[in-house]
Formats: C-alpha cells, sequence, structure tokens
C-alpha cells in the first residue's frame, strides 16, 4: 500500500494507491475500475493488471470504503505492514498510550510499540495518515519509517543531534545548577556557608539568585518535561513527564511563595526548594543522556549490518569498469571485485577466483573458496583473489537486506511476558500520582510541624523516584541486544517469540539428511582383496557405475573424478534388479552388488566378514566389485555426518536438552547413527509427509524444537513449539521456521538456545530490579521509614536514583553484547 505525498493532505486532490490481488484477466481489471468509480469522492481509478495495482484518484477518499468497493466485487486488497517511528515516548505508559490510540484507527488489526526502538508496527488496512494523526492526538510525533538499509545516516545524524542537544542543556543546567545547590544546601550542612551567605548578600538575596538561576534551568533545559508532561496530564493520560514536570513544579511553585509571598505560608513553613527543582532537572537530563547512549548502542548489531554494504560498484560496460552507486546496480550486470573489497550485491562468480570472508553471514571465521559459478553474497569480504561475477539480487532482494529486515522484525516483536508489564504499566503514573497526592494529604494531616513542608517535600520525592522507564525498557532493550548479537552468531530470530519459547525446549529433533549429515553421498570406504590397486579397481567400477542415475553411483563416480582417475570405456552394461550392475570396463567383465549377487557368482565373501559388520554397525550397507571372476573390494557408500554434528549434540546435552532424529533410514541404520553420535531417541522409517506425526509424538517428551532443510521439513518446522530452519537449505523451510541458522554449523543451534536462556534471564533481571526498585522506593520516597528510624529521602537523591534506574536496566541489557556460548 502506497500513500502519495499528495494524499497528506486532505482538502485537495488525493490519489491512493492499492495493491489488488486475484486478478487474473482484462475483465478483472474492468470490474475493479468500476467498483472504484462507483465510491463516492472518486473522480478517476486506474487498475493495472501487470502491476496489480490499482491507482484511485479523488476528494476525500475514504481508503476503507475503497477496499470494501474492491471485496464486494470478489478481491482483495493486500495489507503490507506500516512501520512508524515515532518521537516523544520516554516510558511505558506512553508506549500503551500510543498502541491504544493506534488500535482505535479503523482498519487496524494489530499494532506493538517498541519504546527501544521507537517504532510501531501495525497490520490492518489503516491509512498512514489516519495512524500518523492518531499518534500526534495523544501527544506524540510520527512519520513513515524507512528500512534501517535506506536511511542509517538520517537515523544515525538524528539521534547524533538529539545526543548533541542532550548534552549541551546538560551543561547548561549543571553549570546553573550548581551554585543553587552550594547556596542551599551549604548553608543547611556546613555553618561556615551560611555565615558567609548572610554576611555577604543576605539570605533573602540569596533566595533572589536561586530564584533566577532555577528559573532559567526550568524554562531553558528543563522546558521538554514541561511542554510534553502537562499536556499529557490535561488529557488525563500523565506519562514520565508529567511526574518530572508536576514535582519539579510543585517545588518551584512552593518556593516562590516563600520568596515573594512569604506571609501566605503558615509559621514556621517558609523555606524555598528551588535547589530540589533544578538538580532534579539536572540529574534526569544526565539520565535521559546515558540512556540515549545506551539505547544506541543496543542497535548497534543493526548498524554494523547495514554498515557491510559498499556505497559503490565496479561495473563492467562494454568492457570497462565504471564505478556507480550501489542503488544503480542492475540484476545480470558485471560486477568486478579486487582484492581486499567487499562484494557490493549478491551474484555468481563469472571468471577468476578467490577466497571470501562470509563470517558475516555464517560466524565461521575461516574463508570460503569461489571459483567459476559459485554464489556470492553482497557485504561479504574479498581476500587475496580478483573476480567478476554477474548480479542476480540488488536492492532490498539481497541475502544482507532480508537479513536486516528479520532482524529489525524480531527486535520490534514483543515478547508474552511484555504482555503482563504493559497492563501494569498503564496504570503505573496515574497510581504514583494518586500515591504522591496521599503522601502530602497523610503528613499534612497526621505529619509534625511544619507538616505542610513536610508533606511537600515527600510528595515530591515519591513523583520523582517512580520510574515506568525502566519497566518499559526492561524487555524491548534486551531484546533488541539478544537479537543483534544472535545475528552476529548467524542465528536470525524471524519471530521475538521464538526468543522466549526456546529457553523452555526440553526436546530437539533433527532432520537426518541434510541437517545432522551433509546431505551428498560420498564413498566413505574402499577395502581391496590382496593383487588388486586401487586405483584401477576404483576406476573400472566408477566407469561402471557411471552408466547408472543411481545416488550411490553418482558418489562413487564422483570420487573418481576427484582422484584424477581415467575411467576405461564400457561395454555390455546391464543391470540385474535386486542384485547388482555388471559390465565390460577396459576389457574386464566387473560385477557389482550385495553380498547376494557375489555369491550368486560363487564368490566367498568371508574375506571381508570384519569389515562388513563394522560397516553394518556404522549404518552402511556394503557393496562388493568382482573383477574378471575374483572378488575386487569391498566399499560402502554413505551420507557423510557433518563435522560440527558431534560437538552440537554433546553442546545439547551440555544444557541438559533430549535430542532426537527424525529419518527415512531402515532402523538398524538409524540406531546405528543414534549410537556413534549419542542421540537419545530415533524414529525411523519415516516417509516425508510423516514428519509432522512424528513431532507430535517426540512432543509428548516436552516442548520441542525441529531442525530441518528440506522443503519436506516445512510443516515439521510450524508444527513445532520453535522450527529452526538451516540457512543452507531451501527459502520454504526457512519461511515456515522460527529461527533460521544462517550457516550449516549445527553447533548453532546450542548457541540459538543458550543465548535464548541467556536473554530472558537477562530480562527477568531487569524487571525483577525495575519493579523491586520502585516497589522498595516509593515507600522510602513517601516517609515510611520516618515513623520508626527518622529517615527522609530527598527529592535530589529520588532524582538521582531514578536516573540511575533506566541506566542500570540499559546496562545490563548490554551486557548481552559480549555473550559467548562456550559449551559450543
Amino acid at each position: 500500500m502506497n500513500i502519495s505525498p499528495k494524499n497528506m493532505q486532505p482538502d485537495l486532490a488525493a490519489t491512493v494507491v492499492l495493491d489488488v490481488e486475484g486478478m487474473t484477466c482484462a475483465s478483472c481489471v474492468l470490474r475493479v475500475e468500476r467498483a472504484l468509480k462507483g465510491v463516492p469522492g472518486v473522480t478517476a481509478a486506474s487498475v493495472n493488471l501487470a502491476t496489480e495495482r490499482a491507482e484511485v484518484t479523488g476528494l476525500g477518499l475514504d481508503r476503507a470504503a475503497l477496499v470494501e468497493a474492491v471485496g464486494a466485487v470478489g478481491y482483495d486488497v493486500a495489507s503490507p505492514p506500516i512501520d512508524l517511528e515515532i518521537e516523544g515516548m520516554t516510558c511505558a505508559s506512553c508506549v500503551a498510550r500510543v498502541e491504544r490510540a493506534l488500535k482505535s484507527v479503523p482498519g487496524v488489526t494489530d499494532a506493538t510499540v517498541n519504546l527501544a526502538t521507537e517504532r510501531a508496527h501495525v497490520i490492518g488496512l489503516a491509512d498512514p495518515t489516519a495512524l500518523i494523526r492518531a499518534i500526534e492526538a495523544v501527544g506524540y510525533d510520527a512519520r513513515l519509517a524507512v528500512p534501517a538499509s535506506g536511511v542509517s545516516d538520517e537515523l544515525a545524524a538524528r539521534k547524533a543531534a538529539e545526543e548533541t542537544t542532550l548534552k549541551r542543556d546538560l551543561w547548561i543546567a549543571a553549570a546553573l545548577s550548581l551554585p543553587v545547590f552550594l547556596l542551599e544546601m551549604g548553608s543547611h550542612l556546613f555553618t561556615w556557608v551560611h555565615m558567609a551567605v548572610m554576611n555577604t548578600i543576605g539570605m533573602q538575596n540569596s533566595w533572589y539568585l536561586q530564584f533566577a538561576l532555577t528559573t532559567v534551568v526550568l524554562l531553558g533545559p528543563g522546558r521538554r518535561f514541561y511542554i510534553k508532561g502537562f499536556p499529557a496530564l490535561a488529557r488525563l493520560a500523565p506519562d514520565m513527564n508529567s511526574l518530572v514536570a508536576v514535582g519539579t513544579s510543585a517545588a518551584y511553585g512552593y518556593s516562590l511563595v516563600a520568596t515573594f509571598a512569604p506571609a501566605a505560608l503558615p509559621a514556621g513553613t517558609v523555606n524555598v526548594y528551588y535547589e530540589a527543582a533544578a538538580v532534579i532537572v539536572t540529574l534526569i537530563l544526565l539520565g535521559r543522556l546515558l540512556e540515549a547512549r545506551a539505547k544506541g548502542r543496543t542497535s548497534e548489531a543493526i548498524k554494523r549490518l547495514v554498515g557491510l554494504q559498499p556505497m559503490t560498484a565496479r561495473v563492467l560496460k562494454d568492457g570497462t569498469a565504471l564505478e556507480v552507486l550501489i542503488a544503480e546496480v542492475r540484476p545480470g550486470d558485471l560486477v568486478e571485485v579486487r582484492p581486499g573489497e567487499r562484494v557490493p550485491v549478491d551474484g555468481a562468480v563469472t571468471a577468476g577466483a578467490s577466497w571470501i570472508d562470509e563470517s558475516m553471514i555464517s560466524g565461521e571465521p575461516l574463508p570460503v573458496e569461489k571459483t567459476l559459478g559459485s554464489a556470492v553474497t553482497g557485504g561479504t569480504v574479498n581476500q587475496t583473489g580478483a573476480f567478476t561475477f554477474r548480479a542476480t539480487a540488488v536492492g532490498e532482494a539481497t541475502m544482507l537486506a532480508q537479513i536486516i529486515r528479520m532482524v529489525e522484525a524480531a527486535q520490534g516483536g514483543k515478547l508474552p511476558i511484555q504482555a503482563l508489564v504493559d497492563r501494569i504499566t498503564m496504570w503505573f503514573v496515574p497510581a504514583v500520582m494518586a500515591l504522591a497526592a496521599l503522601t502530602f494529604a497523610v503528613w499534612l494531616v497526621f505529619g509534625p510541624d511544619p507538616a505542610l513542608t513536610f508533606g511537600l517535600v515527600n510528595a515530591v520525592a515519591v513523583l520523582i523516584i517512580a520510574c515506568p522507564c525502566a519497566m518499559g525498557l526492561a524487555t524491548p532493550t534486551s531484546i533488541m541486544v539478544g537479537t543483534g548479537r544472535g545475528a552476529e552468531l548467524g542465528v536470525l530470530f524471524r519471530k521475538s517469540e521464538a526468543l522466549q519459547a526456546l529457553q523452555d525446549v526440553r526436546v530437539v529433533a533433527f532432520d537426518k539428511t541434510g541437517t545432522l549429515t551433509e546431505g551428498k553421498p560420498r564413498l566413505t570406504d574402499l577395502h581391496l582383496a590382496p593383487g588388486f590397486d586401487r586405483a584401477k579397481v576404483l576406476a573400472a567400477v566408477a566407469a561402471v557405475e557411471a552408466k547408472s542415475e543411481h545416488p550411490i553411483a553418482r558418489a562413487i563416480v564422483a570420487a573418481a573424478v576427484e582422484e584424477g582417475l581415467v575411467l576405461p570405456d564400457v561395454t555390455g552394461f546391464a543391470s540385474l534388479t535386486g542384485y547388482g550392475v555388471e559390465a565390460k570396463a577396459g576389457g574386464a567383465q566387473v560385477e557389482i552388488g550385495a553380498d547376494r549377487f557375489m555369491t550368486k557368482l560363487g564368490l566367498d565373501v568371508t574375506t571381508f566378514a570384519e569389515v562388513a559388520v563394522r560397516l553394518a554397525d556404522e549404518g552402511k550397507s556394503p557393496l562388493y566389485a568382482a573383477i574378471d571372476g575374483r572378488l575386487a573390494a569391498i566399499l560402502a557408500v554413505a551420507d557423510p555426518v557433518k563435522a560440527t554434528t558431534p560437538q552440537a549434540i554433546r553442546a545439547l546435552h551440555g544444557l541438559g536438552l533430549k535430542v532426537a532424529m527424525i529419518t527415512g533410514d531402515n532402523a538398524r541404520t538409524a540406531q546405528a547413527i543414534a549410537r556413534q553420535l549419542g542421540i537419545d531417541e530415533v524414529v525411523a522409517e519415516v516417509l516425508p509427509d510423516g514428519k509432522v506425526e512424528a513431532v507430535k509424538r517426540l512432543r509428548a517428551l516436552g516442548p520441542l524444537a525441529y531442525v530441518g532443510d528440506g522443503i519436506n521439513d516445512a510443516p515439521a518446522l510450524a508444527e513445532a513449539d520453535v522450527g529452526l530452519a538451516v540457512g543452507t537449505g531451501t527459502d520454504i523451510a526457512i519461511e515456515a521456521a522460527d529461527v533460521v541458522l544462517m550457516t550449516g554449523r549445527l553447533t548453532a543451534v546450542s548457541d540459538a538456545i543458550a543465548l535464548s536462556k541467556a536473554t530472558m534471564r537477562n530480562i527477568r533481571q531487569n524487571l525483577f530490579w525495575a519493579f523491586a526498585y520502585n516497589a522498595a522506593l516509593i515507600p522510602v520516597a513517601a516517609g515510611v521509614l520516618w515513623p520508626s528510624f527518622g529517615i527522609l529521602l530527598s527529592p535530589v537523591f529520588a532524582a538521582g536514583a531514578m536516573a540511575l534506574s533506566s541506566v542500570f536496566v540499559l546496562g545490563n541489557a548490554l551486557r548481552l553484547r559480549r555473550y559467548s556460548q562456550t559449551l559450543s
């Protein structure tokens, strides 16, 4: 769905573009056009069958009515999700408020808002303009978001400008607040300071000076809290800014009365609290600055991914290499890459050879060899060679862009654990304001003299110490850092819910072929009878098998080719059903088959009995070869286990998990492989369409994760509690999965599960801190320790504690950046 700039002005002619699904011919086009032209306000409608788009122009267009008109004639309008960037959110209450506003817009089916990324993800048929208006109506600014790959520089510049402004305002506030703090608190704490003030400018002039400096602090650096906090309060939707605005205004207002109309206050209550107002603003600005810096670091994974793509590419035009902007590269272009350069887009090598560092995709440190026909990926680093490749995917279609989109989607998602937090924080700020009012009233009625002063100070402390920011940031910051670290390890969480679900997994089930194994049969064993030469036997056997299309035959031929053997000519080839094959190779009679074929030929296979037993124990089916009537060799072809498989299974056992294998192999072969690898549960002889049933059976052992790579794994990936697709597999498997492992390295499975546990542990720590902080310190600020211990909490210390609370949550989340899975 696209909206032209003209549509941003509802009073003028607007153009709405709809993506129409289901049109198959010209009559469909006419039907849709006629339906759209019948909608009130439409002056023109043009439908294109090739692009499957409808462009509608008119006055006061109602997008919902247009969608309904298209649906009434039997077609659907696509509704891709809308992402919005939101400015001005400071706490969890803001998040809840924006979500509620978005969900109230007609056409919205769901909306999630993320405080850490400052983004909203909206699903439905709503007009983006209406969504932006809804957000603005509750006091925040919004704009349509552009993918990270396209706006990284702009976003970084905006964040840098915000940080610069915060830093400037902090220095101004600190410089002005310091003399206020020294004049007032110094006079209370040190007699000599009090005497120095009295003997020089006098107490009243000291108050005038504090008034002047504090006024500049509040109207200058502190202005942001009032222009957002009071309007939110007026809408009966108070937020973090409202707490600061009311608290500092109360301290400042009381001080104004004490300074300029002291007679209005009861005897003994004429005190000023300018230092509280000024220092609170300063400390909260410090907290905001530290928070902005920490939040910037939580998204470094995305920034690094975006930074992997070079700005230009060297494209060959008529034999000449021209440097063009990356956006100008088109599929089919020939691109030249020199040593040390990054590959600009995805493609296939057409000339030259090199080794490429693909660690950004796979997490593997070793370079990968690239020769003619090899696939190369944009963002990877060329090593020593030079080569030319043909671009196959550019722009948003490249693997790097897809990875960025996956990481963005996961970072912007919400975990089930967040639902409870959202319900609490929605009412947190109003509850704090009510508690502050109650604190003031209780101290005013039951407090010692001067009760008014005690009530004011403690009420302000309650307002200032409450920290909904920490609760709002506890979950999303950990998700951002955790999913970003996962991307660096080659683990992409397509759905953020998988991050929470993986921690509960008790069983990990693997598809065997292509997941636990290489997926390509290879000649693994060749044992010769006395008097035979390996090269001659392998060449003869491969020459005969070259006439067969069986996968085992192709593996034997591939082994001979790899060893550089010349295959002799073959004549008289015959396939004997149930036994094997025979032919003449280079003039010699060659027979290849099972032991029963050799017995039929009158040959004794007991010579290889010991080898045959070992091969069977390893799950391999032995073949025998006879040449010119003599038993020549026993050989075996198998799908070899990946080098990382044993290590991966050990790592999963180290996490206390059961490991299962689902395979179509016969039970004996499957059990042999299971014994070899230490697999706990085996489901053998499973047909391709039986994997879902196998997953259901294994789930009886506990929550289950399924790891697969093929098209036939897609239903099982969807059925499992968490589906993990090996990124070297098919697109269909990847689409069905919750987590994508960007490498064939199976230790990434244990990485994903251990990272999930670490991230959820981090989230629980953050939530405990956020809730325990507020639960413990709000009563202290209200004065519950006064009757027993005579302890009260100064609003200044409350401001410092509040500022540090958010910083603690962010700092704890950032520890995940250093996460490494030692078990794998």
